[in-house]
């Protein structure tokens, strides 16, 4: 996967590679074993969830650790386009019942776009298509 301009271009040859949702990451950073093997996986983020984790780790550890954590993570943000937006509007409307989160639409259907697999231990996401869901 490798970034031009805008855009992110995932080339076929390369390992797996994952959108990783804010679950995910919380769950590797908390030491979760059935997180270990995508520790060292390649993975992309959206903004939306660097703020997510860096709220949450602002709020249980303080600035200095969430500093510390937006620092590693922000290196793997990508960026989304109107359709990506389009779709997770969509998304969410179909899936309002499960009460899933705008973030998490927009990861779903970014990772879909991007042709990586969705990381997620959220129950919303179990069933469908393109995820690695993992508790």
């Amino acid at each position: 996967m490798r970034q031009e301009g805008n855009s992110i271009i995932v080339d076929e040859f390369e390992e797996e590679e994952f959108f990783f949702d804010s679950y995910a990451i919380f769950e590797i950073l908390n030491g979760n074993v059935n997180y270990k093997k995508y520790e060292s996986s390649k993975f992309v983020i959206a903004k939306l969830n660097l703020f997510e984790i860096y709220l949450k780790i602002l709020r249980d550890s303080g600035e200095k650790k969430a500093d510390e954590i937006m620092e590693k993570y922000c290196l793997f943000v990508a960026d989304f386009n109107q359709e990506v937006i389009k779709e997770a509007a969509k998304l969410k409307i179909l899936l309002n019942k499960r009460e899933v989160s705008m973030t998490d639409c927009i990861g779903y259907c970014l990772a879909k776009q991007l042709g990586v697999r969705f990381l997620t231990g959220d129950d919303a996401f179990e069933k469908l298509d393109n995820v690695e869901f993992v508790k």
